[in-house]
């Protein structure tokens, strides 16, 4: 029976909404809220809540449902829902990658649930696990010390530049109130300069797409506390006079920051270190495969140059003094000289650096530059495939292209319904409808040429099909402005607004 028939005539306004509804379910456009499918009130009473009565209450309900309706509630959920376990996911600068399952066993076993607060004796596994971890990230971004405190990429780039600004202000040089900016960086270093305290100065690019030296001579003063790089750059071009970058910045006494957002096409081939870069943030997320956060826990921690060491969060871990310990651990916390002090609880998102450390761990060296060549290749392999505009070039890990006389928005909504999510829309504004495309190491040629079948789809089209896109996915266009500004906090809050 097609979903344009039914034995049933629906006669009535209840009928009807369930008839409409059993048409919407099955073309995949809707599922029901648990509390639509079934409702009991179930009396759990007041008792002797310490709350206020207006915010208790003697009935609660709750849908009773049975495991198959549940499992089916989620399993649709799941399904209407796209990520990356369902299909490639190239949305460049942003760098989803795929997580292997088995950092998930890793922190799911047993051992790895040691609640943070027991003595430094209990917890010497533990404390090994984070001071290896700061080691091995230490040595792939070639830093001297490293924090693993920060719980994302932003508030690591905010502890970085907190760090340089204690350092400034140690060195009796707090008078330094700019941090330089290439117009291609990412907007959270904007935003973490201006938060910082800083006077962001925009620095513009060549023609190439790099920084441009004169641009950056004349932007260098006295005043200059920092300049925040990211390297490759959002455009997939590495900056090749990087060197003489580090130089300028220095010679006027300005630190040099690493936005560790594009550390996926450098592993095991070059070290923000050795390039003279004073500090950095590394993104695990996009770097070492763990979750992406999405507003849940995530790790951004921050590696510094011996200079910046006495200013790091406190507390990080060192090896223990034997005679002073009596040998009884081989692990301790201890607080950095000059510290900016605390800046998450504990030592950061415990079971995010579990997963971190075990995927390094699991690659090494071997699989870490095997990484980072794939991402290359990848990247360049796929920009040579597609009929839209690629400038620039070569590339590292990612590049932009541009959809020309297409909107770049309704570029994305249309790749929806061909199964592939798209690129990072509308930036760098140095690219004019930029489609910003990171296809990582994970995909194999097979999905590339999917992706790039997608694109060159979409690229023969016209607005007017653009425009009406997407057609097949749950969601459509959605008010995301209005949804940020006003959100429906509940389901009564949207109950009453339609009746």
């Amino acid at each position: 029976m097609s979903n344009d028939q039914t034995t049933n005539d629906p006669t009535t306004d209840a009928s009807q909404v369930r008839y409409d509804q059993a048409r919407y379910v099955n073309d995949g456009q809707y599922e029901p809220l648990l509390s639509e499918k079934d409702q009991t009130s179930v009396d759990i009473g007041a008792g002797d809540s310490p709350l206020p009565d207006d915010l208790t209450r003697d009935d609660l309900e709750l849908p009773e449902l049975s495991e198959p309706e549940l499992a089916r509630h989620y399993t649709r959920l799941s399904q209407m829902i796209y990520g990356i376990d369902s299909g490639p996911y190239p949305l460049g600068s942003c760098t989803m990658k795929y997580n292997p399952k088995f950092t998930e066993d890793v922190a799911a076993l047993p051992s790895a649930a040691v609640h943070p607060d027991r003595s430094e004796e209990s917890i010497q596994g533990t404390l090994e696990l984070l001071y290896r971890l700061q080691d091995y990230l230490g040595r792939i971004g070639g830093m001297d010390a490293v924090t693993l405190q920060p719980p994302a990429g932003a508030a690591g780039e905010f502890v970085g530049i907190r760090v340089a600004a204690a350092y400034h202000e140690h060195n009796g040089e707090g008078h330094r109130d700019e941090v330089i900016i290439p117009e291609s960086a990412h907007g959270t270093n904007f935003a973490t300069a201006a938060l910082g305290g800083y006077d962001v100065v925009s620095l513009p690019s060549d023609e190439d797409g790099r920084v441009d030296l004169d641009a950056l001579e004349a932007a260098l003063s006295e005043n200059t506390a920092a300049l925040m790089l990211t390297n490759p750059n959002t455009l997939g071009l590495f900056e090749r006079d990087i060197e003489e970058i580090a130089d300028m910045v220095h010679d006027v006494g300005g630190l040099l920051y690493y936005d560790g957002a594009n550390l996926n096409a450098l592993l095991g081939r070059a070290r923000p270190g050795d390039m003279g870069f004073d500090v950095m943030h590394y993104n695990v997320h996009k770097t070492f495969a763990t979750p992406h956060g999405g507003g849940g826990p995530g790790a951004g921690p921050v590696g510094v140059v011996a200079e910046l060491e006495p200013f790091l969060p406190a507390p990080r871990v060192r090896e223990a003094d034997a005679e002073t310990n009596s040998g009884q651990a081989t692990y301790e916390l201890f607080d950095p000289d000059h510290t900016i002090g605390n800046v998450h609880g504990f030592q950061g998102n415990w079971l995010v650096l579990v997963k971190a450390f075990a995927y390094i761990a699991r690659l090494g060296d071997e699989g870490l530059t095997d990484a980072s060549a794939k991402a290359v290749l990848n990247a360049n392999y796929l920009a040579s495939q597609i009929e839209y505009d690629v400038p620039y070039g070569p590339f590292h890990h990612e590049f932009v292209a541009s959809a020309g006389d297409q909107d770049a928005a309704d570029v994305a909504k249309r790749m929806l319904d061909y199964g592939v999510h798209p690129p990072t829309t509308k930036w760098p504004e140095i690219v004019p409808e930029a489609l910003m495309t990171e296809p990582t190491e994970i995909e194999s040629k097979d999905t590339l040429d999917r992706l790039a079948a997608a694109f060159n789809a979409v690229a023969q089209e016209s607005d007017e099909v653009l425009e009406d896109a997407p057609e097949r996915t749950t969601a459509r266009r959605i008010d995301q402005t209005s949804a940020a500004r006003s959100p429906r906090l509940s389901w009564h809050e949207l109950a009453e607004e339609d009746t």
